[in-house]
């Protein structure tokens, strides 16, 4: 049994808990926040009697393989850093740095150490994200040479999260590495990107508007556009995704419809994603991901495999992000 000790017990942290349940093989035996309350109240929905109020002292005293870390980012390194030093894997909230100097720190770190990273980039395994990655990766549209991925809502992430409100960094940083991962899973790596950003809303400090041209390596010009400004909640939180290819289009749409048009044959395909027992409505689609994400985790740990979206793998992604704060700032076409 994988036995995981979790940090931080805070707004999405109660998923991550619920995921550790249905994983298979893995178990959490001992949590950590500097709030009591939090503290308490998680322990005692889960039935955790290992609890901390400091993370480096769960991780001497607490007999663990793994610690998940569900904490703010400023912390995200020298928790990373305590569990190389550990000998503890570790998976990591997204964005696993603040700067990439310090993620290249954490991953040469974890490597030394021969541990595991893995980054809980989760949009990328929700079940309608991983039907489009299987029929593009299945030649259902030919070559693809354009996409767009899109995320876009009026959705008050504020009040569950009232310290997105307060960061001069916000959707980029927030959602839009989701976004950015995902067309790096679909369509490879970026050469160049340009990026223009808004902020709509007075009450916040960061972007709340965010659209991102790429052109990838393999020839896929992609457009990425994230948006809490946007007067339309019925999607959330659905991303939706365009393909055109040589051989086909490829949509998933609103409702979780995959539509694929090939040649003059029409598929029209129900992907939505299940709604686990714990799971509640508009949130199923990324309380499922976040369980995928931890089953896939605990095979990798098992069979010696490198997680899809290892901290190496997601230095790229987090290039991106940072590239595209560049690209905004200055008005100019970067390279990650």
């Amino acid at each position: 049994m994988i036995k995981v000790g979790l940090i931080g017990c805070g707004f999405f942290a109660v998923n991550q808990m619920q995921g550790w349940a249905d994983a298979e093989g893995a178990q959490v035996t001992a949590i950590c926040d500097r709030d009591p309350d939090r503290l308490a109240a998680m322990g005692a929905r889960f039935g955790i009697a290992q609890r901390f109020d400091d993370a480096a002292r769960m991780m001497r005293e607490a007999d663990l393989d793994v610690v998940d870390i569900a904490t703010t980012l400023p912390s995200h390194r020298p928790l990373v850093m305590a569990a190389a030093e550990a000998g503890l894997h570790a998976i990591c909230q997204k964005p696993f740095a603040e700067t990439l100097e310090d993620a290249r720190a954490i991953v040469a770190a974890m490597e030394r150490a021969g541990r595991v990273l893995m980054v809980h980039e989760n949009f990328r395994w929700q079940s309608p994200i991983r039907a489009v990655l299987a029929a593009l990766r299945e030649g259902a549209v030919g070559r693809p040479f354009f996409g767009r991925v899109s995320f876009r809502s009026g959705y008050d992430v504020f009040s569950g999260q009232p310290y997105l409100a307060t960061d001069p960094r916000f959707i980029i940083q927030d959602l839009g590495i989701h976004i950015l991962d995902i067309a790096r899973a679909l369509f490879g790596e970026v050469e160049r990107l340009s990026a223009s950003t808004a902020r709509i809303n007075p009450a916040i400090r960061g972007e709340d508007v965010a659209t991102i041209l790429m052109d990838h390596a393999g020839g896929v010009t992609s457009v990425v556009d994230c948006s809490y400004a946007t007067r339309r909640d019925e999607t959330f939180p659905q991303t939706l995704i365009e393909i055109d290819g040589t051989e086909g289009t490829l949509r998933l749409e609103a409702g979780y419809r995959l539509v694929i048009d090939r040649r003059g044959d029409r598929q029209v395909r129900d992907v939505s994603p299940p709604l686990l027992p714990w799971a509640e409505r508009p949130w199923h689609n990324i309380q499922e991901s976040v369980a995928l994400i931890q089953q896939d985790f605990v095979a990798c740990l098992r069979e010696g495999r490198v997680p899809e979206t290892s901290g190496r793998d997601n230095l790229a992604t987090l290039a991106l992000v940072e590239a595209a704060y560049a690209s905004a700032r200055d008005g100019s076409r970067v390279r990650p």
